[in-house]
């Protein structure tokens, strides 16, 4: 007779535990009717099944924990199942602040480098500088090919008030140096930089939407129109969204009065709403343009999407992701919880952007990879519009639907210096490598620079700068090939300084230096510059 397996078929365990947890779950929640109860008894019957009768012994919990999230797959991509643990990092996020140590790091020859010490912050009360490496967390080794940045960052964070002992590598001391540091509460900024980049253009760029993003960004707007600001470019490339809510009173700012913002629709009418500018807004007569690109999604389109079918702005870029699905938080009983689809969001001319997720998450997700190898990327003529899904804006321009928000002026990816040589010592880190070496061995100067101009005109030539790189990016096996290392000096040298500004004087330098060069923040710029009368602002 052949023994049986112990190993247990994957699915069969899986399918029914998270058949009865989500069924118990939204059986109790919504409804008491009568099919639902005898679903939530027949779930409860297999369940004890399983745990009482199965040949082998088996962990609800983990299977329930693995399995919510095989299921919510098959509803829509962004129906979504977090644990308790991966609830609280999201939520403190998107909240503005968490409990960590206040450091800025990235991960450096597989060891933890400091680049920022955040002022005020539990490290710099204790004395941790950038510069320093972290050898070891709480008496553990922290370097080695295992330790991600997800992994640091666990590491790191922790319940305010708790405490972590770090032992410090620094350049000036042979010894190893030992700080424990209490945690405690650190702001994370979703504006990350604002700047004045002519004499009348305002930049702003907003890395998501958080629940202090609409402060920031009028905090942001009054400072430019202090500097004699007429005019606003928004950086919402990479965006990935966030708190709806945030997207709205930012366009409420740039809207004259009884203007539709976004509106939605569900399967019940209470998730039916519209939301309706109120006349307050302090930008309504300013010009704006709006970047985007593949990666900005949900809040960033609903911004994007207001502003193009009143025709009060100008977008720039490339094709935004499309997402058009609401979900709603139902926190569970173990605090961990579901973000389920309840309602689609519809721009002003009533168009849903949503791609589409007929085909399932794998293909959902393979879009953009297909974005790119169908050059749509690269040419305007390859991007995909839906061209049955026409709408007009309030002016009456033609906009589409289906999938994403396309912008009024399309621009190419830049390749202009991305050469073999440059993605290679991109790919393994170098830039960032030779940034923060660089600094480390002038740090005493950089640092009493006023600011990153000072910086700029005091830095090598951009040949003298390639040059040294390419010595340093050789010791880790990047053959220099001149003829591909010539080709990409420009983009090099921009990047290189770009880097070492961040990490001296944080990243209010960083998007000065790259939008020189920044061929959609240049056109965006030209546009501006070109069609001030393109958008009229009415009273």
């Amino acid at each position: 007779m052949t023994p049986k397996s112990t190993r247990q078929p994957f699915w069969i365990p899986l399918a029914i535990a998270v058949a009865v947890a989500v069924g118990i779950f939204f059986g109790s929640r919504f409804t008491s009717s009568q099919p639902v109860a005898d679903n939530d008894r027949k779930l409860n019957s297999i369940l004890n099944l399983i745990a009482q009768d199965y040949v082998d012994t088996t962990n609800l919990k983990d299977l329930i924990e693995l399995s919510i999230p095989e299921i919510l797959s098959n509803l829509d991509p962004h129906t979504v199942y977090f644990s308790s643990e991966e609830l609280k990092a999201a939520t403190d996020d998107l909240n503005g602040s968490f409990s960590g140590i206040g450091i800025s790091f990235v991960m450096v020859n597989d060891t933890i480098g400091v680049v920022e010490v955040i002022p005020g912050g539990p490290s710099e009360k204790v004395g941790l500088m950038a510069g320093d490496r972290i050898i070891t967390i709480d008496d553990s080794v922290a370097t080695g090919e295992k330790m991600t940045n997800g992994a640091v960052m666990k590491r790191l964070r922790g319940e305010k008030g708790s405490k972590v002992k770090l032992g410090i590598q620094r350049q000036n001391s042979k010894k190893l140096l030992t700080f424990t540091i209490t945690r405690g509460d650190i702001p994370v900024n979703t504006v990350d930089a604002y700047y004045m980049i002519d004499d009348v253009t305002g930049y702003i760029k907003i890395n998501q939407f958080g629940r202090h993003t609409y402060d920031e960004f009028i905090t942001a707007m009054a400072s430019l129109a202090d500097e004699g600001a007429e005019r606003y470019m928004i950086d919402l490339r990479g965006n990935g969204g966030g708190f709806m809510e945030m997207a709205v009173l930012m366009v409420n700012e740039f809207l004259p009065a009884d203007q539709l913002i976004v509106f939605t629709k569900g399967r019940y009418k209470h998730d039916d709403s519209e939301v309706w500018s109120d006349g307050n807004g302090s930008f309504q007569h300013a010009e704006v343009a709006v970047l985007i690109d593949e990666f900005s999604a949900s809040a960033s389109e609903i911004f994007a999407g207001a502003l193009q079918d009143n025709d009060r702005g100008l977008i720039v870029g490339c094709r935004s992701f499309g997402k058009g699905l609401v979900q709603k938080e139902f926190v569970l009983p173990d605090s961990s919880a579901i973000r389920l689809t309840t309602a689609r969001y519809y721009t002003p001319s009533g168009r849903c952007i949503q791609k589409d997720y007929k085909e399932g998450l794998f293909e959902y997700g393979k879009e953009l990879y297909d974005r790119y190898i169908n050059g749509e990327l690269y040419s305007r003529d390859s991007m995909k519009i839906d061209k049955s899904q026409m709408f007009s804006t309030l002016n009456g321009r033609t906009v589409y639907g289906g999938g994403g928000i396309v912008p009024d002026i399309f621009v190419a990816r830049d390749t202009s210096g991305v050469t073999s040589y440059y993605i290679e010592a991109v790919n393994a880190g170098m830039l960032q490598r030779y940034a923060f070496n660089y600094c480390n061995q002038h740090r005493a100067t950089l640092n009493q620079m006023d600011g990153y101009s000072e910086f700029l005109q005091s830095a090598p030539s951009d040949e003298a700068l390639v040059g040294d790189f390419a010595e340093y990016a050789a010791r880790y096996d990047i053959t220099p090939r001149w003829y591909y290392i010539n080709l990409s000096r420009d983009v090099i040298a921009t990047n290189l300084k770009a880097l070492i500004a961040r990490d001296i004087f944080g990243n209010a330098a960083f998007y000065p230096i790259v939008n020189r060069k920044d061929k959609t923040v240049q056109e965006a710029l030209k546009a501006l510059n070109q069609h001030r009368a393109a958008y009229p602002i009415t009273d």
